[in-house]
């Protein structure tokens, strides 16, 4: 009996130990674990700290995502630019060369000229009527100007008075251009210009 007791009480120590091993073997990897942890959390956040560099880089992110979301800039000309843009035009009369002149139009423009009854809404007719017109040697001056503007637009009306070269005779006129911004530069959109009605002689067709 006393035999039986100890076989017994042998195994349960036997068994005891085995599960003290264990825990202590549970114990030990949690240890393990808290400390990698403990050592990599640092390192993490300082990571996150950095900004990542590539496409999805937090930089990158914030410039296309205010690129999208904030107004584009203005393209607004002063007064006084607008006024100039006359004078780029009347630059390009002085070469006596038609299609410098018609390059000064935007690809979508409208030209009602002084001395043709045909609306010009094409290069080539736009560049028809300078061929004609350039012979006469025309230089302008501007007398009266008012400016309208805004993003990407602008618009000068008035009154302008041409030296023909060619016979000296002096032409006074009223005009109207409308510019856009196209291909970095400001370009006529549209162009009227009409003999003044009052006390001018009619105007010879060209």
């Amino acid at each position: 009996m006393l035999s039986q007791v100890s076989r017994s009480a042998s195994k349960a120590l036997k068994n005891n130990r085995a599960m003290s091993t264990i825990v202590d073997k549970v114990l030990a990897n949690i240890a393990a674990k808290t400390s990698v942890r403990q050592i990599a959390a640092p390192a993490i956040q300082g990571s996150l700290a950095q900004p990542i560099s590539g496409p999805l880089s937090t930089g990158s992110f914030e410039q296309k995502r205010s690129f999208f979301s904030s107004a584009p800039k203005a393209n607004i000309p002063t007064d006084e630019e607008v006024k100039d843009l006359f004078y780029l035009w009347n630059d390009a009369l002085a070469t006596l060369d038609p299609t410098t002149v018609a390059k000064r139009y935007a690809k979508q423009a409208i030209l009602l000229p002084t001395v043709s009854d045909t609306p010009r809404t094409t290069y080539d007719l736009i560049h028809d009527y300078f061929t004609a017109f350039t012979k006469l040697q025309p230089q302008g001056v501007i007398l009266e100007s008012n400016v309208l503007k805004g993003d990407g637009w602008a618009l000068d009306a008035g009154i302008y008075e041409f030296t023909l070269g060619a016979s000296g005779a002096k032409v006074k006129a009223r005009y109207t251009f409308q510019y856009v911004f196209e291909d970095g530069e400001w370009k006529i959109s549209h162009h009227h210009s009409s003999v003044m009605p009052e006390g001018i002689p009619k105007a010879e067709a060209i």
